[in-house]
């Protein structure tokens, strides 16, 4: 992070997230003064912290009652939530993605599939990823599946782990590259899950890619790109491992398929690194 000048440091922060500015005004007494100072006038730039008020007029009158503490934090967090849903120029992967599983899921819905408990032969007429059918004579069934959910609740679940992965990755490493290490780690789930499950299976959803962006972001971590401290770094390091692991422990009791987030897991660990590396480098280059 190159800070040693004023225009470095605003070119730097210029391309962070907001929610990372955040973090860094929040907690500006861990790093140098310039990196707090720098994270400050860029939230200001773009009018997500207010001016510092003018002292008001002497007056005879009752004072008014003071904003709650609260609506300030309706003002920092407002254009961040609405920007999670709305693909903008620094963050559009993600938002498709989410479009796209709802729509998929909204047009089964209105086609007559039930909401919460589609049939496998629903599920199949939709792009599921069937054993028979997906290889050799309908590739694209392994790509079609990730978008095809069995049920709101499977689809909600998945939307709200991939939605929280892309607040953390995708200003990171640019929408075009976690797209393709997105869909990559789920071609790599559903390959895998026609591999081990050779009697046949029908399996839907995004959480064998899901598990790719998991793998991402322990790439990240590891490569000690992001800016935070030691302690913050193992904690989001452990709260990742703890939510990995208690999906593959919860697999093996439940009606999961633990060999496609071992797939995704996988392909996000050792293809998608260098993806991570390359991105780094880029903006690094572009600071």
């Amino acid at each position: 992070m190159d800070v040693s000048t004023p225009e470095a440091a605003a070119a730097h922060f210029a391309q962070r997230p907001d929610a990372e500015l955040l973090y860094l005004a929040r907690h500006a007494s861990r790093y140098p003064p310039a990196v707090g100072a720098a994270a400050v006038a860029e939230l200001r730039r773009r009018e997500l912290l207010p001016e510092a008020p003018l002292p008001p007029p002497p007056t005879t009158e009752a004072p008014t009652p003071s904003t709650p503490p609260d609506e300030t934090w309706a003002q920092l967090l407002r254009p961040v939530l609405r920007g999670l849903f709305w693909p903008t120029r620094q963050y559009w992967a993600v938002p498709l993605l989410i479009d796209l599983n709802l729509l998929v899921w909204l047009a089964m819905t209105l086609s007559g599939v039930s909401a919460t408990a589609p049939t496998g032969h629903e599920l199949a007429r939709w792009g599921s990823n069937v054993s028979g059918l997906t290889w050799p004579h309908q590739p694209w069934r392994l790509v079609s599946s990730l978008f095809v959910h069995g049920g709101i609740t499977h689809l909600l679940l998945n939307m709200a782990s991939l939605w929280l992965l892309g607040v953390l990755l995708e200003v990171r490493t640019g929408g075009a590259r976690l797209l393709a290490a997105y869909l990559a780690s789920g071609v790599a789930a559903s390959a895998a899950t026609l591999w081990y499950h050779s009697g046949g299976i029908n399996s839907t959803g995004a959480s064998g890619a899901i598990f790719g962006l998991y793998g991402l972001l322990l790439a990240l971590l590891l490569s000690k790109k992001l800016v935070l401290d030691k302690w913050d770094r193992r904690g989001l390091f452990g709260i990742v491992l703890y939510l990995v692991l208690s999906n593959l422990i919860s697999g093996l009791t439940g009606n999961i398929d633990n060999i496609a987030h071992l797939g995704g897991l996988l392909l996000g660990l050792f293809v998608a690194g260098p993806l991570v590396a390359y991105s780094l480098s880029s903006l690094k280059e572009n600071a």
